[in-house]
């Protein structure tokens, strides 16, 4: 989309949206922030839910802030994920794996098969949500601040318009996230990082998955079996799975019958429910 084709906002809105910046700037450094930059970014498009984190490499998620996620849904979603059900989200893995900062939309960073995946329809669908968007913000080389938007079932999609107005709103979000978040954090970022250098190994979030899935069903499945199980758990195709591993989408095919077998799960559903159980613990109903 060019600059002379963007959406444009009514000015009542713009006014709306201008209004919303100066509070966000005045809010800064305040509790009152979180919210206030929120309200700003209801002015540019309706936004069901967000959750604010703080992404440390090699770490788990830290939540900072949420707001709209239902009462009835809140605490098995965000203790079930930030535990260690964000191990198989396509967000963490890519800011992981170094994605740069900026503003995504989860298509742009999922596997093909994502959105038939169990994650997706137990960390989305059952939660209320259909998609989300973020925005990724680089407080230093070992952490981000990530504002995640999410679009609900009770909701249309965010249309090509509304993520277009978003994406052009991110150099000022990351402005007001960094002033906002880099001072409050930083210096305890900076003794956290040195202590954990000094006195621990190593680790990055891929070496936790990779672990995870060693421990995951050791007794029974061959090294590629464990490998196929996370690959298809995180939302890969068959033939995204081949291209990965470099074999063919048969012996893939082939791998994940075997793997069923000796796991007596006859679904991906009974698989996912299965792998999260091993790392999470039985879930609180969602």
């Amino acid at each position: 989309m060019t600059e002379s084709n963007l959406p444009s906002l009514p000015l009542d809105a713009l006014h709306a949206w201008h209004a919303g910046l100066a509070g966000a700037l005045m809010a800064l450094h305040s509790s009152e922030f979180p919210a206030v930059l929120c309200a700003a970014l209801q002015q540019l498009t309706p936004i069901e839910s967000v959750l604010i984190s703080l992404e440390r490499k090699g770490q788990p998620p830290l939540l900072l802030y949420e707001c709209g996620i239902p009462l009835e849904r809140r605490a098995a979603l965000i203790s079930r994920y930030y535990s260690r059900g964000y191990m198989l989200d396509p967000f963490c893995l890519a800011v992981e794996n170094g994605l740069v900062e900026g503003f995504y939309h989860l298509s742009e960073i999922a596997p093909d098969n994502f959105f038939s995946s169990e994650y997706y329809k137990t960390y989305y669908l059952k939660t209320g949500s259909v998609e989300d968007s973020y925005y990724i913000v680089d407080l230093s080389a070992q952490s981000k601040i990530s504002i995640c938007l999410y679009q609900g079932l009770s909701a249309s999609r965010f249309s090509p318009a509304q993520l277009a107005l978003l994406r052009c709103a991110e150099p000022l979000v990351r402005q007001l996230v960094l002033q906002h978040w880099a001072e409050q954090l930083g210096s305890a970022l900076a003794v956290e990082q040195f202590q954990a250098a000094q006195e621990l190994p190593a680790t990055t979030l891929n070496t936790q998955i990779a672990e995870a899935f060693m421990s995951f069903g050791n007794a029974v499945l061959t090294e590629r079996e464990r490998e196929i199980s996370h690959l298809i758990l995180r939302g890969h195709s068959a033939k995204s799975t081949a291209r990965v591993l470099d074999i063919s989408p048969e012996t893939v095919r082939m791998h994940r019958k075997n793997l069923y077998a000796k796991l007596a799960v006859s679904s991906q559903a009974e698989l996912f429910a299965l792998f999260i159980d091993s790392i999470v613990g039985p879930p609180t109903t969602l």
